[in-house]
């Protein structure tokens, strides 16, 4: 199983009252999460394009949802004692089921149906006219036919091996073969490398831009690919497979190395779920169900294409930029002044950087300052997703030839970032840069970069200082997310702060023994006790009728220590808010028992990424305090994670926090869902303001 275990029913726990206060249920809190982003999709607010597009991301993230939860879940029925049932497994196969259903119907009945009024189509065989299926049989015989091998079986053709999430047909031929052999059943892979988007020549579509899908391609001339026989049945058929690399690290010599060889295995671990056609004959179904070894809860019969996540081909495609979210272009951040040396301005004060209404550039140009400035000695930098082509990491490879000191702390176990981590590492060890791995059985999530200059000493001249400089952020060094995902950082240049970024690498690199910290906490060592404490300080300001205020925007929340932590004080009469964007197992609204406790989820235009943390408890100036993390409030995070949070010192830079990243999101009315006691989300209104919205506008050039 991954490095979380699965929970696949509610579980209870201690409430301070005579029954155990009942959690909901996590595999049920993650699709509740997909199916408001699938309600996207039905807004007529949204651009016709935008709303595709959260219609494949939802097939993306439910692929993600089989290929890790569920298999954990399949997994689990299979050990003795772990409380899990394949009753659990089919109740998160039926959830699975009604979103899958959902997701199908908005497709074909509100989507398609809204593209063709803008000239936009989708032809299958049926719709296309002879001009039309003359191109198209013509695009097979020269594109598709040639790297097409179908696979008729009999003792000597054994069921092929069938990637993971790859497309494949499977087809009942009659008639007998070429050597006289009665095979009945045959299989077509096809190859990831045909577009499965075609755009037909505007020629054959005046006033319109038409377009087919591979699989109807593919369909129209199927019989071809069987000459002298008969297809007297046939489907296309997608396989999703447990895809979490396995790997005991206590057991390895080269984590690197053995990751590399899970990799060549990933496509074809354990089959999880079948993905047919709706018209699918049970025969040919049925005969996959068991070539798989799956039970026929695995089976899921969909009406269209068996991966919709493809259709971001005919997103990119379609030319129709009114389709489109209008382009947003984040601004050059007011407290740095372009063609100034970033460092020479971090020297007055720090910089708070909010993405993607702030552009991420600053950050790359801190990083290519260092680069360029020769009395920059040193870079160190945590790698989690990068991406496979990114600008941070060849700056990173050119430090290193230019001679600097270069330690990349790369994560390896970044789900589905392996190959790229790997390879980045790779290059980055071939030019010389130190590259580690961070610490055994915890994955490095913490997001943090330091540059150490040598600058000159009005005490010495003859011995300049060394200085550190830091960028510290709640989310990736990824350029691209950077525009898609709503995330805080700071540049920074104080001394205590960049000094504990020091001792992290420092533990990262040799595992010494860290010491106190001086202004970051990190997991798994301090956060988890110290969001504790800081709930326990509001909760005992709440018993003695003082201010007792928590506001807290996470993507998730499913630890069971911090959950009864702001239970106890939602009882003691502290008023809780809580900003949870995916997953969350505390019921709020019961009464009692966590009636103060609201909480909320936002889903709109930007991926909500920034973790924020704010404790109220009394009037004083010292008794408020606020975190940004790259920590959820998750048993993997805060155990199994290397993870930091800072605090933000600076008054006026804690204010811009929460009157940017807490309070638009409470009074959020276009893109929130508030959650109640059964765990179900109701959205607020959809007329209401906008927090993505205006923090644009706010933003706005």
């Amino acid at each position: 199983m991954s490095d979380e275990a699965a929970v696949v029913r509610a579980e209870p726990m201690p409430a301070g009252r005579d029954e155990p206060l009942v959690l909901l249920n996590r595999e049920g809190a993650i699709l509740e999460f997909n199916r408001r982003v699938l309600a996207q999709a039905q807004r007529a607010d949204v651009p016709l394009l935008e709303r595709l597009r959260y219609i494949t991301i939802v097939s993306s993230n439910l692929d993600e949802f089989f290929e890790v939860r569920v298999a954990d879940i399949i997994e689990a029925t299979r050990l003795p004692g772990s409380g899990v049932t394949r009753a659990d497994l089919a109740t998160v196969a039926r959830a699975a089921h009604d979103l899958i259903d959902e997701q199908y119907a908005i497709f074909n009945d509100e989507i398609m149906p809204a593209l063709q009024r803008q000239g936009i189509v989708v032809l299958n065989h049926a719709e296309r006219n002879a001009e039309q299926r003359r191109w198209v049989a013509s695009f097979f015989r020269s594109q598709v036919r040639p790297l097409l091998v179908p696979v008729s079986l009999d003792p000597s053709h054994p069921f092929p091996l069938v990637a993971n999430k790859s497309l494949n047909f499977i087809a009942r031929l009659g008639g007998p073969g070429a050597f006289g052999h009665e095979d009945q059943i045959a299989i077509v892979k096809v190859p990831r490398v045909l577009p499965r988007v075609i755009r037909l020549p505007d020629a054959l579509c005046p006033g319109r831009q038409g377009y087919v899908l591979l699989t109807s391609v593919i369909r129209a001339h199927l019989a071809d690919l069987f000459p002298g026989r008969t297809v007297d049945w046939f489907s296309q058929f997608r396989v999703t497979r447990d895809s979490d690399l396995e790997v005991d690290e206590d057991d390895v010599t080269n984590l690197r190395q053995a990751l590399r060889t899970g990799l060549s295995t990933r496509h074809f671990g354990r089959a999880i779920r079948l993905e047919v056609v709706k018209t699918c004959p049970r025969e040919l179904s049925g005969f996959l169900l068991e070539q798989l070894d799956l039970p026929d809860v695995a089976l899921y019969q969909v009406n269209g294409p068996v991966n919709l996540v493809r259709l971001n081909q005919l997103i990119d495609q379609v030319q129709a930029d009114g389709l489109r979210f209008p382009h947003y272009e984040p601004r050059w951040p007011a407290a740095l002044e372009r063609g100034r040396p970033i460092f020479e301005q971090l020297r007055r004060a720090d910089v708070l950087l909010h993405h993607p209404f702030e552009s991420f550039e600053p950050v790359v140009q801190f990083l290519r300052e260092a680069v360029d400035d020769p009395d920059v000695l040193a870079i160190k930098q945590t790698i989690y997703r990068t991406g496979a082509q990114s600008v941070l990491m060849d700056l990173l490879i050119e430090a290193a030839r230019r001679g600097k000191e270069v330690l990349a702390v790369v994560e390896l176990k970044a789900r589905f970032d392996e190959e790229a981590n790997i390879n980045w590492a790779e290059r980055l060890e071939a030019v010389g840069a130190q590259v580690v791995y961070g610490i055994v059985g915890l994955k490095t999530h913490a997001k943090m970069l330091l540059v150490t200059r040598r600058e000159a000493s009005a005490q010495d001249r003859a011995y300049p200082r060394l200085r550190r400089y830091a960028h510290l952020s709640t989310g990736n060094y990824n350029p691209r997310t950077a525009t898609l995902y709503t995330d805080m950082g700071l540049l920074t240049a104080d001394a205590a702060m960049t000094a504990d970024a020091d001792d992290l690498f420092l533990q990262l690199a040799s595992q010494t023994r860290p010491r106190a910290p001086r202004r970051i906490v990190t997991a798994p060592l301090l956060l988890h006790a110290r969001m504790i404490d800081h709930i326990r300080r509001v909760t005992a300001s709440a018993r003695a009728g003082g201010t007792a205020r928590i506001v807290v925007k996470i993507n998730a929340l499913t630890d069971g220590g911090l959950i009864q932590a702001l239970v106890e004080a939602g009882q003691a009469g502290s008023h809780i808010d809580l900003i949870v964007r995916g997953a969350c197992m505390l019921p709020p609204g019961l009464p009692g028992r966590t009636d103060r406790i609201r909480i909320r989820s936002v889903v709109g235009r930007f991926l909500e990424h920034t973790r924020i943390c704010y404790f109220r408890w009394g009037d004083g100036a010292d008794n408020e305090v606020l975190y940004l993390s790259s920590a959820d409030w998750m048993g993997r995070n805060m155990f199994r994670r290397i993870e930091l949070a800072w605090p933000v010192r600076d008054a006026a830079m804690r204010q811009r926090v929460i009157d940017e990243g807490l309070v638009p999101y409470l009074h959020d009315g276009r893109d929130s869902w508030t959650l109640d006691s059964a765990g179900a989300y109701r959205r607020i209104d959809e007329n209401g303001p906008s927090a993505q919205q205006a923090l644009m506008l706010r933003y706005s050039p």
